[in-house]
């Protein structure tokens, strides 16, 4: 018992000098953020949207280089301005144009955008008449939130969003992609989103800009670029400290104890899977037998069981419901081949018998299928 005492001094004295130095190190506040940053937890930022937009599934990620470094080849996209801080330069705005022109679209959320993308716009005053706001197909919406800016749109713009005051929210082509304008990004903010009808009026802008169709980036370079955050800015210094103070105190414990860590044993019959004899065996009975549509059966609900386990689709749909899911989640795969597939998997499994060369046709369409759903 003595020497256990004399063994846990020196770890006490050590955890001891820790809290000390901890305390010292403490910062007095934590860090401030710019407004309508997607990195952002406080009021003003818009963290929470780019947050639900990532729990989605949607590709997203900021982008926080110059315009010229977007894809030259790739379309399809939604770049999220928020609030720009800075207005680009003529160089600057013809790169973004360019970018639209190539088959993808910008999504502009400035209080007054006069001055980008040679939008016009007018004041109303400083109170609205009305907090409704009203979408193409004649929609209400509640908001607690709007600019004393209006938008003044051409013949070729599409109204999206509009009060009595005027135009809130516009789409117009800019070659082969769109730019999507609305004058209310405080309906983005942490503090703000969920009030009202604000997330519903975001969502809708986003399915205008196209965001269910291709990756979504978050242009962070009009805030200055990268805002920095990281784990040492984004937590205080005394809680990182005691975060580390525990993990070294549970590894000197684990090792005064005599822990030790490896490797586990287990056991043989847990990793040996049939040999390649049993699995040549099964199929050339299968074969032998014409037990096709068996075969084709065990594939089918292989192929069902990964959508389950992957991203979460039940096995209980049918075939002829999984086109929507299936689409958002497998983009090399074209959407006339997904509802060819689909459509040819539920007339093939209704067949009472199936041809040799219809089960290796359709083997090798599932086999294809399998290949998208383990390869991402």
């Amino acid at each position: 018992m003595k020497l256990t005492i004399k063994r846990w001094i020196p770890l006490v004295g050590l955890l001891g000098a820790f809290i000390v130095i901890g305390v010292f190190l403490s910062p007095e506040k934590l860090k401030e953020y710019p407004a309508y940053v997607s990195e952002s937890p406080s009021p003003t930022g818009i963290k929470a949207l780019y947050t639900y937009l990532e729990d989605e599934g949607d590709s997203v990620r900021r982008w926080s280089l110059s315009p010229d470094r977007l894809s030259k080849k790739g379309s399809g996209q939604l770049l999220i301005m928020a609030e720009p801080f800075t207005v680009p330069d003529q160089e600057e705005m013809e790169e973004y144009e360019d970018f639209m022109r190539r088959g993808n679209t910008i999504l502009l959320m400035k209080d007054n955008p006069k001055g980008m993308f040679d939008i016009k716009a007018e004041g109303i005053g400083n109170d609205p008449v009305l907090p409704l706001v009203r979408d193409v197909e004649g929609n209400t919406y509640k908001t607690d939130t709007l600019s004393s800016v209006r938008l003044e749109e051409g013949e070729r713009d599409t109204v999206l969003l509009d009060d009595v005051d005027g135009t809130i929210a516009y789409k117009t082509e800019v070659g082969q992609g769109h730019l999507v304008v609305s004058t209310t990004p405080a309906w983005m903010t942490n503090g703000s989103i969920l009030e009202k009808d604000h997330l519903s009026l975001i969502l809708l802008l986003l399915k205008e800009g196209g965001a269910d169709e291709g990756a979504i980036l978050f242009d962070e370079y009009l805030h200055g670029g990268e805002s920095g955050a990281s784990l040492a800015t984004l937590y205080p210094q005394w809680l990182l400290l005691l975060l580390l103070q525990s993990a070294i105190f549970t590894l000197l414990g684990l090792w005064m104890q005599g822990k030790r860590f490896g490797g586990i044993l287990v056991p043989r019959e847990e990793m040996v899977r049939f040999s390649d004899e049993r699995i040549k065996a099964l199929s050339a009975w299968y074969l032998k037998g014409r037990q096709y549509k068996a075969s084709l059966l065990i594939q089918a609900e292989y192929v069902r069981l990964l959508f389950q386990e992957r991203w979460g689709i039940p096995t209980s749909k049918e075939w002829g419901d999984l086109k929507e899911p299936l689409e958002r989640r497998l983009r090399t795969v074209s959407e006339k081949e997904i509802a060819s597939f689909l459509m040819g998997m539920k007339g093939v499994l209704n067949k009472e018998r199936i041809s040799k060369q219809e089960y290796i046709l359709w083997s090798k369409r599932i086999e294809l299928f399998r290949k998208e759903v383990e390869d991402r």
